[in-house]
């Protein structure tokens, strides 16, 4: 391994709120500062690009599925999980699951108000039979 691959495994080893200390890393390991900041940066970079090229939509296509989101609930349709699911899937032109919905309401839980809706009151439900409403229309005859 060469002094510039050890240094930038010295750096890959430092913890999640660590500063990175590119001189004193540079110095220890006898390499440019400078070639080691910019490797380091290059390595940083395809890691967020690989990150981007592996979500199912870009950033445009979920604002703009969040948008259709928003404009059904003000017009009183809520979309439940299944329907984000086909509506992305349809975007994204591939199967997607419904963990990745819960993944997506969860990302931009501050743009979207989830809403539970309640089901069916059980005294509606239980009255609503074929049987019933014709014994209720041939009464009022």
């Amino acid at each position: 391994m060469g002094s510039i691959e050890a240094a930038l495994a010295a750096i890959e080893l430092l913890g999640p709120g660590e500063s990175i200390n590119y001189t004193a890393i540079a110095k220890k390991y006898g390499v440019e500062r400078s070639t080691l900041s910019r490797r380091h940066r290059a390595i940083t970079h395809a890691r967020a690009d690989e990150g981007i090229n592996r979500r199912k939509l870009s950033p445009q296509q979920e604002k703009e599925l969040i948008s259709y989101i928003k404009t059904l609930t003000e017009r009183g349709l809520p979309p439940t999980r299944v329907m984000i699911q086909n509506f992305a899937a349809t975007i994204a032109k591939t199967t997607i699951s419904i963990l990745w919905v819960d993944r997506f309401v969860q990302w931009n839980s501050s743009d979207l108000i989830i809403h539970w809706t309640t089901g069916i009151d059980s005294n509606r439900y239980n009255a609503d039979s074929e049987a019933k409403y014709s014994l209720y229309f041939s009464l009022l005859q």
